[in-house]
C-alpha cells in the first residue's frame, strides 16, 4: 500500500502522521513544491499549474491514493487534479472541520489564512455547515509562514496575534490551514481562556487521512508492523525532509519510525 501526499511545504506534515497511526506498514509519497512556494498568494490559475506538477511527479510513484494536504490546494485546484489522475489515482482534499465544530454548538472561531478568512469558499462553508451557529473568522496574519519555517518566536507572534482577535467566549477552533495543526496545543493555550470550559479544536488530518483509507478499500491497522518507507520529492526531485520538519512532532516521528530516502 502507498499513500501520496502533496502540498508546498510542511502544511502536509499532519495528515501523513495521521496517516502513519493508521497504518504505519503504508509506503508513503511526500510530495512538496520549495521552487514554487508559497501557493497562497499565486492566481488560482497558476497554483492550479503547481499544484498539478507536484501531483503528477506524485502519481509517478504509483501511489494509490493522493492526499492534498492543502487548504488552498483543494479550493483551487481539487476539480483539475481529479480530472487529470482519477480513477487510477482516487484524490482526497482538505477542507476546514467546519461541519464537525458547529455540531457542538459554538460559538466557534475560524483560524484561516488571510486570503481564506472571508473568502466565498470559507463564507460558504460556514452558510452549509454553521448555520445558527455564531462564527468567527479569525485572519491569522503570517502563522503559516512562521510555522513553515520554524520561527518559534514568529509562531508565538502569530499565534497572539490571532487570539487577540478570537472572541473570548469561543468554545472551538477551527484550524483552516494544515500548518496550524503543527502548533495546535500553542493555539489552545493562547486562546483558552481562565475559568471557561477546555477548548475544543478541530482539524482535517485525522478525517482526510481515513478518507484516503475508504476510498481504496482499506481499513484502519494501527498495530501493524511499521515497515513503510518514505520517499520524499521537492519540486519533482527526490530528496530529504527539510530540517525545519523535525522541529514538530509529527515529522519526528516520519523520520523516527520510517526509514526515509
Amino acid at each position: 500500500m502507498k499513500i501520496a501526499l502533496m502540498d508546498s511545504g510542511l502544511g502536509l506534515l499532519a495528515a501523513t502522521a495521521a496517516v502513519r497511526r493508521l497504518r504505519p506498514d503504508a509506503d508513503l509519497v511526500l510530495s512538496l513544491d520549495p521552487d514554487g512556494m508559497p501557493w497562497g498568494p499565486r492566481t488560482a490559475e497558476d497554483l492550479t499549474e503547481r499544484a498539478l506538477a507536484v501531483a503528477e511527479a506524485a502519481a509517478a510513484q504509483r501511489p494509490d491514493a493522493l492526499i492534498v494536504g492543502c487548504n488552498t490546494a483543494t479550493v483551487h485546484a481539487l476539480t483539475a487534479l481529479r480530472a487529470r489522475l482519477e480513477p487510477a489515482v482516487p484524490v482526497v482534499g482538505t477542507v476546514p472541520a467546519i461541519k464537525p465544530a458547529a455540531a457542538g454548538g459554538g460559538p466557534v472561531a475560524i483560524w484561516a489564512t488571510p486570503a481564506t478568512t472571508g473568502s466565498p469558499y470559507q463564507r460558504g462553508l460556514i452558510e452549509n455547515f454553521a448555520d445558527g451557529v455564531d462564527v468567527a473568522e479569525v485572519p491569522c496574519w503570517g502563522l503559516a509562514e512562521a510555522v513553515e519555517g520554524a520561527d518559534e518566536t514568529a509562531v508565538d507572534a502569530a499565534v497572539r496575534a490571532a487570539a487577540e482577535l478570537t472572541p473570548d467566549d469561543v468554545t472551538t477552533v477551527v484550524l483552516g490551514c494544515t500548518h496550524y495543526e503543527l502548533v495546535a496545543e500553542r493555539i489552545r493555550g493562547a486562546v483558552q481562556r481562565p475559568g471557561r470550559p477546555p477548548l475544543v479544536l478541530h482539524g482535517s488530518a485525522g478525517a482526510v487521512a481515513a478518507q484516503a483509507l475508504r476510498r481504496i478499500g482499506v481499513r484502519p491497522d494501527p498495530a501493524a508492523t511499521p515497515l513503510g518507507g518514505v520517499t520524499v520529492l521537492l519540486s519533482g526531485r527526490e530528496g530529504a525532509l527539510p530540517d525545519a520538519a523535525l522541529t514538530y512532532e509529527e515529522g519526528r516521528l516520519l523520520a523516527a519510525a520510517s526509514p526515509v530516502r
